[in-house]
């Protein structure tokens, strides 16, 4: 499954994997996005694919163009703007496709991504100002990482050491204070607000493994949808890895299969997660080793 996501390699007498620079949906996603900015650019064809491709909520609901609820996705009005949004794309998006596989990832960045049009569409219903931009779809993926390696640490700008969960709490809030206004450029708060509800409700209700706690110093902030979990659609399960990806990310599947023994019992886990753990353990073991 994870042939065309991976490269093997061999260290510690043990054998691991590593993400590609760029492969699978992600690949594909990042491919489409610069071939349509780049023909919109040799060709100056801005105008032409704000109009007919870009988000504008009039003409979609009185005009009919329902595909602009799909198309401003591939639309971005400057290269930093296309830049960043696929380098997010790429630098937390990766990680999750190597845990959910090609397909999963699909339905989500465009579940959430036309979800987040739909809401914008909602709330200007007569705007004629184009929306564009995969933002929507990004800032979904951002809550992903964050629900599913709430720990993991993220640089803000490049510089300051944060918890991921804390900075998708952080652009959240960032982000629902500007939904009140129009960004520029075509760049709407709105959509990117409609990102972070939408994959959060999303991930809530299709998968355990998503469930999440914020803590804060006297103060925890429970999943609201917790006791609807028993309605999971077990088409997305915790990400059952054969040891690929960082040590962090070893680490962190190494301290959960640990918490799920110390809960229940060994004979719990299934038969993926204890060969994990035999592979996790005798990976650190034998670092240990060529260590001492």
């Amino acid at each position: 499954m994870y042939n065309n996501y991976y490269q093997k390699y061999t260290g510690y007498n043990q054998q691991y994997i590593r993400p590609r620079i760029f492969g699978g949906a992600i690949k594909t996603i990042i491919i489409a996005n610069l071939a349509i900015y780049l023909i919109m650019t040799l060709f100056g064809a801005e105008r032409f694919f704000l109009y007919y491709f870009g988000l504008i909520p009039r003409f979609v609901w009185g005009r009919g163009f329902i595909w602009q609820l799909f198309s401003y996705m591939f639309i971005h009005g400057s290269f930093g703007h296309i830049f960043m949004n696929m380098f997010v794309l790429w630098m937390f998006g990766s990680e999750i496709e190597n845990a959910w596989g090609k397909k999963k990832f699909y339905n989500y960045y465009f579940l959430t991504g036309v979800g987040s049009g739909i809401m914008t569409l909602l709330f200007s219903l007569n705007s004629t100002i184009p929306v564009v931009g995969a933002s929507g779809a990004i800032y979904a993926i951002l809550v992903a990482f964050a629900m599913m390696y709430p720990n993991r640490l993220i640089y803000f700008y490049f510089l300051i050491p944060i918890k991921a969960k804390y900075f998708v709490l952080i652009m959240g809030i960032i982000t629902f204070f500007s939904s009140f206004t129009q960004g520029s450029g075509g760049i709407s708060h709105l959509t990117h607000l409609g990102g972070i509800i939408i994959g959060y409700l999303y991930l809530t209700w299709r998968g355990p493994v998503f469930k999440i706690r914020f803590k804060i110093p006297h103060i925890t902030i429970k999943n609201p949808f917790s006791n609807f979990i028993h309605k999971v659609d077990k088409d997305i399960k915790p990400p059952d890895i054969d040891i690929h990806g960082t040590e962090q990310t070893m680490r962190e599947e190494l301290d959960r299969l640990l918490d799920k023994i110390n809960k229940s019992s060994y004979e719990k886990l299934s038969e993926i997660e204890r060969q994990n753990l035999t592979l996790i353990g005798k990976y650190f073991a034998d670092k240990d080793k060529m260590k001492n």
